[in-house]
């Protein structure tokens, strides 16, 4: 399974949007902090501050200390840990991972829950059939 999410790329914007999809399929919004292209400029990261970088990571689910709940976890990200993609309203909410919501708002995005359990679903599914779940960040 591939999941792809794909940034907007605005620097104009003062929040960091993006499409998510799996398998080619739009599934949710996408906000993250700000986008200081770490792959590409080698700049520093802000901690809280600093979206990933751009590139592909394995994806499992596992269980969060933070959220006390089993959630989608983005591996062997240079220079972070514990990425995980869940749900969030602002910016504020990331801590530099992907929030997933159903709508876009003003300040970020809404309507995360139910896209969310859509999410740990499908991934659950892909995990059963012993299929590898990767996400493209571009």
């Amino acid at each position: 399974m591939i999941i792809e999410l794909i940034r907007d790329d605005d620097p104009s914007q003062a929040h960091n949007w993006g499409k998510f999809f799996v398998d080619k399929l739009f599934f949710g919004e996408t906000l993250e902090d700000t986008d200081r292209y770490l792959e590409v400029l080698g700049t520093e990261k802000v901690y809280g501050d600093s979206a990933i970088p751009r590139g592909r990571y394995k994806v499992t689910l596992t269980y969060s200390p933070h959220f006390k709940r089993i959630l989608p976890e983005i591996h062997d990200v240079p220079g972070f840990s514990g990425v995980r993609i869940h749900g969030g309203n602002k910016e504020d909410d990331t801590l530099g991972c992907p929030l997933l919501g159903q709508t876009r708002t003003p300040t970020g995005i809404a309507n995360c829950k139910g896209v969310n359990d859509r999410l740990y679903v499908t991934l659950q599914a892909a995990e059963q059939r012993g299929e590898d779940v990767w996400i493209e960040i571009s």
